[in-house]
């Protein structure tokens, strides 16, 4: 499981954004968006590189959890 902070996302449709945007590139990933936490936990056979990536094509700011 990839942990990821996402700074940006507000609402129902930041979540769905970042989850189709995630599993358009792999479809069996599975994604949890905390956005009170503005996390996104991330199972996935993509690199960590490129679902940041991915988020931040959405327009969104992405790093990896420490």
């Amino acid at each position: 499981m990839q942990v990821f902070n996402v700074q940006g996302m507000t609402c129902a449709h930041c979540v769905r954004a970042v989850t189709n945007a995630i599993q358009e590139q792999d479809p069996t990933a599975q994604v949890q968006v905390d956005l009170a936490k503005g996390e996104v936990k991330v199972q996935s056979q993509l690199e960590a590189e490129q679902v940041m990536g991915l988020i931040q094509e959405e327009g969104y700011t992405a790093t990896r959890a420490q």
